[in-house]
């Protein structure tokens, strides 16, 4: 539970669904605070026209399976972005635009402020961001969405080990694989600035 400014108490998310397992209604509230999270993961990586039907469906998942949710994780978070992740997998396979979804990383998202930095600084802070684009369509899936989940998604690595239903052990080896991938590759990447003598 946390304490509001007026000194009542909101319940856990954790809380809320345990409670719409007998009050369906009541699983509203988890789609009130975490659909602008939901929304903001599916904008980073998929034109917006297919987000809000992405959304929905996470939520249809997450309503649908509330009865397998871990309540002694207190954060809905981790676990929606879990079913988002396969929500996303499936939508890339099944419309045959997995290789549009990546050209879009070729644009830093509209709406993440700073999370185009936060990839080039973890990489190198004089990469250009089309060139780390091209290097993060190089990384095998579940390094790149790892990277992404921290990138983008500010989650700390025991969210994305809870996200991605891995240890956190696994975790760090697929981001220090993901940022090591990343640095070789910008390093064979030529700058644009520089002249070509060849």
């Amino acid at each position: 539970m946390t304490e509001r400014t007026d000194g009542a108490v909101n319940p856990s998310d954790a809380e809320v669904i345990v409670r719409s397992r007998t009050e369906p209604a009541v699983f509203g509230e988890v789609f009130d605070r975490h659909a602008d999270a939901v929304f903001g993961f599916f904008a980073r990586r998929v034109p917006r026209s297919e987000v809000p039907d992405l959304v929905a469906e996470t939520f249809r998942l997450a309503f649908d399976t509330r009865a397998r949710f871990d309540a002694e994780r207190v954060r809905a978070r981790p676990w929606l972005y879990g079913i988002a992740t396969n929500v996303l997998r499936h939508h890339l396979r099944g419309a045959r635009r997995h290789q549009a979804a990546h050209l879009r990383l070729a644009a830093p998202p509209d709406d993440a402020e700073g999370g185009e930095a936060a990839v080039v600084d973890a990489v190198d802070a004089a990469a250009s961001w089309p060139a780390v684009a091209a290097a993060l369509d190089r990384l095998a899936e579940i390094d790149r969405e790892a990277l992404l989940l921290l990138a983008w998604d500010d989650l700390s690595y025991a969210e994305i080990a809870e996200a991605t239903d891995v240890p956190v052990g696994t975790v760090r080896s697929r981001l220090n694989r993901a940022r090591r991938q990343l640095r070789a590759g910008l390093a064979r990447t030529p700058d644009p600035q520089e002249p070509d003598h060849g």
